[in-house]
């Protein structure tokens, strides 16, 4: 851990950018390991690309030896902290060092750390520093020769393998892309073929036991490889490609060159431990991990305020492949509310930043939701305005040009300026303009004369004021009255704080806009409740089409709220066509039940001036739910029927799509039978999709003895264990929640130290119970408070990622906010403060 300081004293700024004076050509390691003295010997190939000394990066090191071209340096060589300084170095010159650390006591999970026995790195995005001194920044990228001495079976590190324990990636990269696995370890194997004929090794490497959970990891790699080569015409480069799956890991996964590093989570299933949702992230983080093979390792980030260009691209990609995996509509719609749950409350908070922030503390802090889902819009909104084919021509035209290189927002996007002779000038302003767009939406009609008015303002955010329009391309479409289509798609390009459209019509049209979540902005349009049924009833536009349906359950659900309004006949019936339109697709139908979430609720009445209850929000919910389930109950039973999926479990769409509305229209029925459906579901379960459906009904339903019940049945199994931890957590009654999560820590299969169980626990309060994490007496705030100073002493990126729960303090009542304010006052005030928490708790403080 490095010791707190004032973040303006810390921070670096994009503006400040050089490169290095000294380079890295080639990386000889040897590692010799041990869990408490491993011996790291490097050989660095160096070159002089300009004048000054060479800094090198390094830390938790003990030193043993230095010697530059076999000599000791002398006074040439200071150790200065965290850094190694070389003045006088030759044009070019061998640089030999021998480090010792330890990996068992390396509690960060940063750099190379030890998981059940088995040792293993994390580099992104400065991990490398705790290995060996080196230059650990992006820009340098080295090829590598790798040798690993251990007492172990499995000894793995990046590119291809010339005999165990040595390994050689041809390909440069910079540190953030080493890996090492060494352990104890079984692989789930198979086979490759690229479109140029090379055989590629694929292997899957799981702990003992856990080999059959691996079949959909490896089907996901090969399908992603295959939709690599038919879509972007980029197949893969080195003749082996291993998955390596870790219990402690504080990220999803990591793309390192030809091992990739993966929480277990999203590599280990089977029907009977892994939910729907479960396969869904698997066969998507896969795919997006594999899709870095060029567009983050190939070419890679100059700087990290360039991390958009590779994550919010790979992003894009594996948006991409999941639309053709799993449906457009339903892809798109969810990956939508993803968006608006999380980075569109970074944007309206204290944590707001650009798609390509100025300045930083810790980098750790900047893989956001902004970063990566925000600057996956931004692609998409690059390729509506360029086209498909000008997509396509850019895209290559970056490949071909940029291979092997570190690049920035600017190469990127020089390419499809030149390749669809477009000026993106204004266009770039998505990437240094922080905040989400307002995109204010009339409509008249006179005489024959239909006009639609825009205005685009761009709100402040945290040093950004007075920002300039942006270019939007906003998607619509037009219907008549009874809901034919009279004009098709059509891209309207909002390039200035107001503009208008007009067009000569027999009638006043229904408008279809922002179809396909074209640009991510907020829309406001006061649309009649008589075209969104209109809509939702006819628009041949999907995402448009839910939306309609969603803005008429936000409006009753506002109007609740504000003025005490109960819920319209009229609304009620719309969600009962949806339900039951057997010619509309099941997954599309649930996703139709869902009402908007208690955080967006909260959102949408500060913004329209009110001080959100988050007591009187969940019971509003509840009361909307409970009206809905009240219009279907007759259709319940019959509808539950139809959505029972016979015949061997089965991940993909078509039998989920099922489940998922099977499972919404059971937790409606609970509402009317309080849990007699559920608990029947619960026992006839054969996966887990429909028990863990059955388990959070049963839950709500107040019955207390079917946590003990699971637990008994799947204690023994260590990811099943921490949906258990979260479900109980997250669907607790509100008073109730922060007293569960209290009692869930002090259970004997409780780890802080994991960081999944400590998510499971604290984000089942944070995210899935904010009553229960609002609670009036601030005792929400207070456990949070208390664990992060807890965990930050051992693991300062997971205390400052959970930190972010507060980030939403200024929406609430005066005592709220007074409480949140009081818990991060205390923690800014303790000694010993990680950079990582210390900037996300001042940031959000202001």
């Amino acid at each position: 851990m490095r010791d707190a300081a004032p973040a303006q004293d810390n921070r670096v700024h994009l503006k400040d950018y050089a490169p290095a004076a000294v380079t890295v050509t080639h990386v000889d390691l040897h590692f010799r390991l041990d869990p408490l003295a491993t011996r790291v010997q490097a050989r660095l190939s160096c070159e002089r690309r300009g004048p000054g000394d060479m800094v090198l990066d390094g830390e938790a090191l003990e030193t043993i030896t230095v010697l530059v071209d076999g000599v000791d340096p002398g006074d040439r060589m200071r150790i200065e902290g965290d850094r190694m300084i070389l003045t006088d170095m030759p044009d070019s010159f061998l640089l030999e060092t021998e480090v010792q650390i330890a990996p068992e006591r390396n509690t960060t999970l940063t750099g190379l750390y030890m998981s059940n026995g088995m040792y293993c790195t994390q580099c992104e995005a400065e991990g490398f520093r705790r290995i060996t001194w080196m230059l650990d920044r992006p820009d340098v990228m080295a090829t590598y020769d790798v040798e690993i001495e251990a007492d172990l079976p499995v000894l793995l590190s990046n590119g291809d393998e010339l005999q165990p324990g040595s390994w050689r990636d041809p390909w440069p990269k910079p540190t953030y892309l080493f890996a090492l696995v060494a352990g104890n370890l079984v692989a789930t194997s198979d086979r490759f073929t690229t479109m140029d004929g090379r055989e590629v090794a694929l292997n899957v490497w799981v702990r003992p036991g856990d080999e059959g959970r691996t079949a959909y990891a490896m089907d996901s790699l090969k399908r992603s490889m295959a939709w690599d080569e038919r879509v972007y015409g980029r197949a893969y480069d080195l003749s082996v490609f291993n998955i390596v799956a870790v219990d402690d890991f504080n990220m999803g996964a990591m793309e390192n060159k030809g091992l990739n590093v993966f929480n277990s989570r999203y590599v280990l299933a089977s029907p009977e431990t892994a939910t729907d949702a479960d396969y869904a992230n698997i066969e998507r983080i896969v795919a997006h991990e594999y899709f870095h093979n060029w567009t983050g390792n190939r070419i890679t980030c100059r700087d990290w305020f360039q991390l958009c260009l590779k994550e919010g691209l790979t992003v894009f990609r594996d948006q991409q492949f999941s639309q053709d995996e799993r449906g457009y509509a339903v892809q798109r719609i969810g990956d939508v509310m993803n968006l608006r749950a999380r980075q569109f409350r970074e944007d309206a908070g204290p944590l707001a930043h650009p798609v390509r922030p100025e300045s930083f503390v810790e980098i750790n802090n900047f893989y956001t939701a902004t970063v990566y889902e925000k600057g996956a819009e931004v692609i998409g909104m690059l390729r509506r305005l360029v086209g498909d084919d000008g997509y396509a021509a850019g895209v290559a035209l970056y490949f071909e040009r940029h291979d092997g290189e570190a690049c920035t927002i600017e190469d990127w996007l020089a390419c499809f300026e030149e390749a669809g002779d477009r000026d993106l000038m204004q266009f770039k302003l998505w990437y240094s303009q922080a905040g989400t767009p307002r995109v204010a939406v009339t409509e008249s009609f006179n005489d024959g004369t239909y006009r639609i008015d825009l205005k685009q303002t761009v709100p402040d955010t945290p040093g950004q004021t007075d920002k300039a329009p942006m270019h939007v391309p906003l998607a619509f479409g037009l219907l008549d009255r009874e809901g034919a289509e009279i004009r098709e798609t059509e891209v309207f390009e909002l390039r200035e704080a107001e503009a208008s459209m007009t067009f000569d019509l027999p009638e006043r049209p229904v408008l279809s806009m922002l179809r396909g979540f074209s640009a991510p902005v907020i829309l406001e349009f006061e649309q009649s409740d008589a075209d969104r049924l209109t809509l939702l009833a006819h628009d041949t536009a999907p995402f448009t089409l839910w939306e309609s349906g969603r803005a008429l359950a936000k409006d009753r659900l506002m109007r609740a709220l504000t003025e005490e309004a109960g819920f319209d006949a009229a609304w009620l019936d719309a969600v009962a066509a949806v339900t039951t339109d057997a010619e509309a697709a099941p997954a599309f139908r649930a996703l139709n039940l869902s009402l908007p979430s208690e955080d967006d609720l909260a959102g949408s009445l500060h913004n329209a001036g009110y001080v959100p209850d988050p007591d009187r929000i969940y019971a509003v919910r509840r009361a909307a739910q409970l009206a809905v389930a009240e219009r279907l109950a007759d259709d319940l039973p019959a509808l539950r029927d139809t959505m029972a999926v016979p015949g061997t479990y089965d991940p993909r769409a078509e039998d989920a799509g099922r489940r998922s509305l099977g499972a919404a229209l059971l937790r409606l029925q609970t509402y009317l039978d309080g849990g007699k459906a559920a608990r029947v579901a619960y026992d006839a379960a054969d996966n887990m999709t429909d028990r863990m459906s059955a388990f959070v009904c049963l839950l709500e339903a107040g019955d207390e003895s079917v946590a003990g019940r699971f637990e008994a049945d799947w204690r023994h199994d260590r990811l099943v264990m921490d949906k258990w931890f979260m479900a109980q957590v997250a669907h607790a009654a509100p008073r109730d929640a922060v007293g569960t999560a209290e009692r869930l820590m002090t259970h004997p299969d409780f780890d802080g130290r994991n960081p999944n169980r400590l998510r499971a626990v604290i984000g089942g309060l944070t995210g899935g119970n904010p009553a229960g994490f609002h609670a009036a007496d601030g005792s929400g705030y207070a456990f949070l408070a208390d664990w992060l100073l807890r965990v930050d002493g051992a693991n300062p990126q997971l205390s400052a990622r959970m930190s972010q729960a507060f980030d939403g303090w200024t929406r609430y009542d005066a005592d709220r906010q007074a409480l949140m304010c009081g818990a991060l006052e205390r923690i800014a005030a303790t000694d010993g403060l990680s950079r990582d928490l210390s900037e996300m708790v001042e940031r959000m403080l202001g």
